[in-house]
């Protein structure tokens, strides 16, 4: 073979290895192009809150009509409806008159637009809102939801039925084992709040009438963030006394709502549920719990309206739980990542 073929058989190779060349850095350049499309085509996303006019508002509730009222509250009245282009109930809170004049210039807006973002199961999700002259709405999920307020102290059902084993007060629907598992629903919704959200998002107010349970007996967090723009206003009046804790209210420099103050609130929810009891303004169900739980006094403890399970050790455990979230100072109190891996744990343990 002669000098000049293998020269130009070399030209050729190389032009081959050129074209093969471009030919790969243009498609791996499309790939690349392509694939964050894709990917946030195929990735679930959570939409900020619709802005809805009072015009909207009004038609949806009939003019806040008292027949839709399904809720009424320290912080407002809820109402249920259908929004324009909408096809399922919506709940909308619109918040007492009062709360806005006393909070009036906050960044109302751009407060809903940050609480939208969140979405857990264990939560109840903003979808919209709207705002005027004097008016502050929320607009929020809606499925039927009842409080575990009625659950536990409302729901007056089954008072007929003369048994003082697993019927009156309202307790028929809520068993032991449900009970737990609402336990452990609560506590996974405040952990996303506190731990995933960013910024962090305090409750402000963890209580009964806060905690919506769903058709399929799942609890869920509502008015999560509401409680801690309402600055101005007598917390008092709002509800809070008995579920946020001393530390609060006392000392020379009150410290406010906290992720604390919100496992405080957590503990005596916990409280709550084990004992059927209500909690009052001057915290004696936590000053009535605490000693019988220390004394391992379970039997005048627990809610006698529910025959006792063959096995207790999960209710004493939780009892126990309940104990550190009110029986500690804020400094010694455990976290809610703490709280709601027991809690996850005995509810793994019902299956």
């Amino acid at each position: 073979m002669s000098g000049g073929e293998i020269i130009i058989i070399y030209n050729v190779v190389l032009s081959i290895l050129a074209i093969i060349i471009i030919c790969l850095v243009i498609l791996l350049f499309i790939c690349c192009k392509k694939e964050p499309i894709k990917a946030e085509e195929t990735l679930p996303t959570k939409q900020i809150a619709s802005s809805y006019s009072l015009m909207d508002i009004h038609g949806a509730t009939d003019g806040f009509n008292y027949r839709r009222i399904i809720g009424q509250g320290r912080i407002g009245s809820v109402y249920v409806g259908i929004l324009p282009n909408g096809d399922q109930q919506v709940a909308i809170k619109r918040i007492h008159p009062r709360l806005v004049l006393s909070n009036a210039g906050f960044g109302f807006t751009s407060m809903m637009k940050w609480l939208s973002l969140a979405y857990h199961p264990n939560i109840v999700p903003i979808l919209g809102f709207s705002e005027g002259p004097g008016e502050r709405i929320v607009v929020m999920e809606f499925g039927g939801m009842l409080s575990l307020d009625f659950y536990l102290h409302q729901n007056r059902d089954h008072d007929d039925d003369g048994g003082d084993g697993g019927g009156g007060g309202g307790t028929s629907l809520l068993d032991w084992n449900c009970r737990l598992r609402v336990a452990a629903g609560i506590a996974r919704g405040i952990e996303y709040l506190h731990e995933v959200m960013v910024p962090h998002i305090v409750h402000g107010c963890i209580k009964p009438s806060n905690i919506l349970i769903d058709v399929n007996f799942c609890a869920r967090v509502c008015d999560y963030g509401l409680y801690t723009f309402l600055t101005c206003y007598d917390k008092r009046q709002l509800g809070l006394m008995g579920y946020v804790d001393d530390e609060y209210w006392i000392g020379n420099e009150k410290k406010g709502f906290s992720k604390e103050s919100d496992v405080y609130g957590l503990g005596v929810v916990l409280l709550e549920l084990l004992s059927g009891r209500k909690c009052d303004q001057e915290s004696l169900l936590v000053k009535w719990a605490l000693p019988l739980i220390k004394e391992m006094k379970f039997g005048e403890f627990l809610d006698n309206r529910l025959m006792l399970p063959n096995d207790i050790r999960p209710l004493v455990r939780l009892a126990k739980v309940a104990l550190a979230c009110v029986g500690n100072s804020r400094k010694n109190r455990p976290s809610i990542v703490q709280v709601a891996n027991i809690l996850n744990s005995l509810e793994v343990g019902l299956l």
